[in-house]
């Protein structure tokens, strides 16, 4: 099989251009192309978002991860594969159709998964069982995959989750509680992928690493910092896991417009209680200087992040 060269006129292939959540696949597209590569990008839809990507030079194919017969053009002759699937149901079948299709091809490019900490064999998440054993198929598929298992939620978290009940109510709920949670910016995790799939020397083939988050913060604090920035009282309460699970199921149900799914309200409601349960002070500590040197600048504090999306903290009309 060829083995990717690597050098500065390979082309990476990245899967997840198009995700709302953490926007990490463009950022990862901005990044490439700064850093000289060429970039493609694997689309479901050939809508308006495909056509701006064509006049800005991006390559785009149309295909679907859940459908084998529609990938072949997306890997051939890459270097490079980002792969970020959404927090959501099907990554198990989406790696075994994209493996299958680089396998077909002739090609070992360079795999780099974005991945969740809590992806293991037996991890109380649905989601974070799927994310292991589709990191295995890769594995398997004789694709030595560099796998970044970021120990950390996003910042964009809070939007999803969050953010309209702020709004309007000026409180959140979760099952969280005191629990000191690692968090990190959409923006950092993509660009530390960038550098991944830029730098084998550094994030070689065949590694799972655990990058550290640059800050932690309870749900109290993140409360805190919404409403220093923003100038009005937020306050946060502590609710039990099944109930949040049972509000995020019943807003997945009813809002066709939010990427909330009954998997992703298992999955996030069960992280929270697990984290709900362990001392303040468990877990690693926050490490920003590792991370600003991974990425070349400092990672963005949680502050900064709201006053870059205040207006969706903040009442409407």
């Amino acid at each position: 099989m060829t083995t990717a060269t690597g050098d500065f006129e390979s082309t990476v292939l990245v899967i997840g251009a198009g995700g709302r959540h953490g926007r990490t696949g463009s950022r990862v597209v901005e990044q490439l192309r700064e850093r000289g590569r060429r970039v493609r990008v694997l689309l479901r839809a050939d809508d308006d978002r495909a056509q701006r990507l064509r006049q800005d030079g991006i390559g785009v194919v149309i295909g679907d991860l859940q459908d084998r017969r529609t990938l072949d053009a997306a890997v051939e002759g890459v270097d490079a594969v980002y792969f970020a699937y959404p927090v959501g149901p099907g990554v198990v079948s989406a790696a075994a159709n994209l493996a299958a299709a680089l396998r077909k091809s002739d090609r070992t490019p360079h795999l780099v998964v974005m991945s969740m900490a809590a992806s293991a064999a037996e991890s109380p998440s649905g989601l974070g069982r799927a994310q292991w054993a589709a990191e295995e198929v890769f594995t398997w598929a004789g694709l030595e995959p560099t796998v970044l298992r970021i120990a950390a939620l996003f910042y964009e978290n809070i939007l999803l989750l969050h953010a309209a009940e702020i709004r309007r109510s000026g409180r959140f709920a979760n099952s969280f509680g005191n629990g000191k949670v690692p968090w990190i910016s959409g923006r950092d995790a993509a660009d530390l992928a960038a550098a991944a799939l830029t730098d084998t020397a550094r994030y070689p083939r065949g590694s799972t690493l655990y990058p550290q988050a640059p800050v932690a913060l309870s749900h109290n604090e993140i409360a805190e910092v919404i409403a220093t920035e923003i100038g009005r009282p937020i306050r946060y309460e502590h609710i039990p896991q099944q109930q949040w699970q049972t509000v995020l199921e019943d807003l997945a149900r009813s809002d066709t417009s939010t990427t909330i799914n009954i998997p992703m309200a298992q999955h996030i409601s069960t992280i929270g209680e697990t984290i709900s349960q362990l001392d303040s002070t468990a877990g690693s500590a926050p490490n920003p200087a590792a991370l600003t040197e991974a990425i070349g600048h400092p990672p963005m504090a949680f502050g900064e992040f709201v006053e870059a999306h205040r207006d969706q903290f903040t009442t409407v009309g």
